[in-house]
Parts: C-alpha cells; structure tokens; sequence
C-alpha cells in the first residue's frame, strides 16, 4: 500500500508540453492515481455497467455514424493535425464505440469498469499499471527515437513513434502512441494490479462540466474495488496546471 502523498506526488511531475497545447489549446487530461485496488475477474456490477455502455452506444448509433458523433469526430481532426490516418488508427473510444454494436470486451472487473466509462462519457480513457512507470508521465511530441515496447506478429518488438506523433512516454519511453490509440507492454494492466494510473483525455466539445462528470463516475466504481481504495487526482490544461480532484 502507499501513501496518498506518494501517489499525489507521482502525478505532480506529470507535464503536458506546450508543443501539444500549440496544437489543440482545448486539450484537457484527468489523471487519477490509485492504490489498493483488489484484483478479480468480472463481476455483476462490472456487468450491469458495461451492459449500460452498450445500450448508450446502440442508441447514439441510431442516429449518426460513429465519426459523426461530435466527440469522436473532433479526436479524428486532432489525428489528422498530426499526421495519423484516423481511418487506420482509431483512438480507444472510437474503437469501443464500434465493438459495442457486438458487445463490449469482459475481461476483468478493472479494465471493464474504464472501457464501459469511456463509451457512458463518450472520452478516451486509458488505464494502466502504475508500478511499470519509471518516473512521470508526459505527452509529448515525439522526436521519433523513442522506444516503444510493443507485440508483433506474437513476438515482442521495440518500435518508434512518427516524428511530431502525439504520446504518452515516461523516462524509459513510450507508454500510449498517438494519443489514445495503442499502449505498450510496460505499464499494461495485468490481472494482478493493484496500483494504477487512468487518464482522460478531453477535447472540445467536451465541456469541463462533462469532464468532471466522467472523473467523479470513474473515482466511484474504482473506490468500490477494495476497502482501502486511495484514489488522488489532478487535471491538466493550458490555464490550469495543478487542480486535484
């Protein structure tokens, strides 16, 4: 277990650079922290959950195509400014807004807890274990030598962002590609977790209120799996760096 100060103090040495903000001004990221978590497979409240998320995506499907509901379409013109194909890359909430038609993903009460957030909220939420990272998170972009830890073909490889890519790194790498679109090896969610790191992204439309109302949703189901659930938080923008939640 450790103390709130410690992981309060892990995400006060997260930085967004200015680069990113020259490039979206509007972009907005909720990172909680969280401890004590209690490993399990999926339950029936992770079940009723992803069940709402599904039946909240049938019905936003019935009247627009994925790309044109106004969240996903914003995140594809943030891909396109640089450089990313958003037809081949898809960032993880369009990816679940396609897959939810079928059914969403059950692989355990954690990850089916923020993949069904994402799709409730319609953001990009991205979960992982905390205890891979070797120090703070930042997103950055990318010069193109970083490592990128990643699987192909069924074997590990070390790949590398695009140059000017959008990514999520720490001091030993790459830990998310192009925004949202795929993590690495490193800092995965295991079934074993108990220590983790979430983050949100946000663009406009969004709007802050919308935001914090995703947060206070996530920070909820998490405090439920396990009775010593520490969860600190902080959001980061261009005008505001250091705001807990």
């Amino acid at each position: 277990m450790r103390e709130l100060g410690m992981i309060q103090e892990f995400l006060d040495g997260a930085r967004v650079e200015p680069a990113v903000f020259s490039l979206r001004p509007d972009y907005r990221a909720v990172l909680l922290a969280v401890d004590g978590l209690v490993p399990g497979p999926s339950d029936d409240a992770s079940e009723m959950l992803l069940h709402a998320a599904e039946t909240s995506a049938r019905e936003a499907l019935e009247i627009r195509e994925v790309e044109d509901l106004p969240r996903v379409a914003s995140w594809r013109e943030a891909y396109k400014s640089f450089g990313a194909k958003p037809q081949r890359t898809r960032n993880s909430l369009e990816s679940l807004l396609r897959r939810a038609g079928s059914g969403l993903p059950r692989v355990n009460r954690l990850t089916d807890i923020y993949n069904a957030i994402s799709v409730l909220h319609q953001v990009p939420l991205g979960g992982e274990d905390l205890t891979g990272y070797t120090g703070a998170p930042r997103l950055i972009r990318a010069t193109g030598r970083e490592p990128f830890d990643t699987v192909a073909g069924g074997a590990g490889v070390i790949e590398h962002p695009e140059p000017g890519e959008v990514a999520w790194c720490d001091d030993a790498g790459v830990t998310c590609r192009r925004w949202s679109w795929r993590q690495g090896r490193r800092t995965q969610l295991r079934a074993d977790t108990t220590t983790a790191l979430f983050i949100i992204d946000a663009l406009e439309p969004m709007t802050d209120g919308a935001l914090h109302a995703a947060t206070e949703d996530l920070t909820a189901h998490l405090a439920r799996l396990g009775p010593d659930v520490r969860i600190a938080g902080r959001l980061i923008a261009a005008n505001s760096f250091n705001e807990g939640n």
